[in-house]
């Protein structure tokens, strides 16, 4: 979402992330950016603004995106609606509370608008109109390979806006089915090299792949 919303033109202030390596990744691509290692549920605003305030940034936030943990909701899970991650969705709520930016994304899994987890989705969506923000409807599910992207992912993405400011819209798909773009059309022209395989692993280092890596 970071790299995504850089290349439409944002500077990504800040981050979130309680996994010390993920966090370290994420601000090695995104040196400018003040990261912040900690749990959700022990962040408060005062610290947040201390954080951009030491990097140069005012503490106005024009878009807050997150994509809470989604093990709880994830159909190839458990479905456990107990999971106490599941609550760390009304984190990301009190960050848009707190932080008072003009829109917000949550991306999510589609799982969590299926059965008894559609509780927890109706539940935010509430809570999201006592704090002054307006949802874009219907809320849609969104699949990267309709936009270009050569992986089908399917996610959940709820748009927000602050009551009385210009609504967004989602956009507008670019790939049909039939149009998808396939792996080889977007990595199919980077150098050729030969596969890596230990020697006590038995299998033969002859083949060619393809890689890539995003930074």
């Amino acid at each position: 979402m970071s790299l995504g919303f850089e290349a439409a033109g944002f500077d990504i202030v800040a981050s979130v992330e309680i996994d010390p390596i993920h966090s370290l990744v994420h601000h090695v691509n995104f040196p400018y950016t003040a990261t912040i290692c900690q749990d959700i549920r022990l962040l408060t605003k005062n610290h947040i603004e201390g954080k951009l305030a030491a990097k140069g940034f005012s503490n106005q936030i024009d878009v807050l995106i997150g994509g809470p943990p989604c093990q709880g909701f994830s159909l190839m899970g458990k479905r456990v609606l107990e999971d106490p991650r599941n609550r760390l969705v009304f984190e990301f709520l009190r960050i848009v509370k707190e932080l008072n930016p003009s829109y917000f994304i949550f991306e999510n899994v589609p799982g969590i608008a299926t059965g008894k987890h559609r509780l927890f989705l109706q539940e935010l969506m509430e809570e999201f109109a006592t704090i002054g923000y307006s949802v874009v409807q219907p809320v849609q599910v969104l699949n990267a390979a309709s936009f270009g992207v050569p992986q089908k992912r399917q996610r959940l993405i709820i748009i927000g806006y602050k009551q009385g400011i210009k609504a967004p819209i989602y956009p507008q798909i670019t790939h049909l089915d039939d149009h998808f773009t396939a792996t080889k059309q977007a990595i199919g022209d980077l150098e050729k090299f030969e596969a890596f395989v230990g020697k006590d692993s038995g299998i033969k280092a002859n083949t060619q792949k393809y890689a890539g890596f995003l930074s």
